[in-house]
């Protein structure tokens, strides 16, 4: 999966020396903040994603080079522009748990996308997480999956993580998102757990977080 993700960077494809994750939590406009995500080589994003735009204040970067994403997407008006030259990347969590299998009749009928392998991805962060995931049908976000992803492909890169408030804000329930919008929190997650894994990413110095 390596050389498929890094394939898709936007400086010198197949080479990746650094890595921006953006989260969907609200962010304030920072110039400096969509400058670095803009210049790292591989931007990724997660579900319902949102893209600075000429004419309003910069905040999240304008790049979506690999998209991580799952079957229960709430898809902004940005997710699907221009798909056919991004990397779709297709979480299913739950899956491992018996979940069936859905196709959103919205997607688009050419839509390329890849699954992210349940074994070799999910099922080691579960592990790092330190939830009885199996026992009580546990799940990593897929923001935590696409930090999981940057670090464990690309240990070498400077990867920045930005737009995840589960760091600040480990108790909520409701997402509020970029966009506009808000939903609860999955009952599948323990947001608090993902809160401790990223805070030790950061502490370790494997990932610097955008304010």
């Amino acid at each position: 999966m390596r050389a498929l993700v890094a394939a898709y960077s936007a400086t010198d494809p197949g080479r990746v020396g650094s890595v921006a994750v953006v989260g969907n939590a609200p962010l304030a406009p920072s110039d400096a903040r969509a400058d670095e995500i803009d210049a790292a080589d591989l931007a990724i994003r997660v579900n319902s994603f949102v893209l600075d735009s000429p004419g309003r204040p910069r905040a999240q970067g304008h790049r979506a080079d690999v998209v991580l994403f799952n079957r229960l997407l709430r898809a902004t008006p940005e997710f699907f522009t221009g798909y056919a030259a991004r990397l779709y990347l297709l979480v299913e969590p739950m899956r491992m748990h018996g979940n069936r299998e859905l196709w959103p009749t919205s997607w688009p009928p050419d839509l390329g996308l890849v699954p992210v392998p349940n074994r070799e991805v999910t099922a080691p962060l579960s592990e790092l997480l330190g939830v009885p995931w199996r026992e009580q049908r546990l799940a990593p976000t897929t923001g935590t999956m696409a930090c999981y992803l940057a670090l464990t492909l690309f240990p070498e890169t400077d990867a920045v993580f930005t737009g995840f408030s589960f760091l600040d804000a480990p108790d909520q329930t409701r997402w509020q998102h970029q966009w506009g919008d808000s939903c609860r929190v999955g009952r599948e997650h323990r947001i608090g757990s993902e809160a401790v894994l990223m805070r030790s990413w950061l502490e370790s110095g494997q990932a610097r977080f955008l304010r």
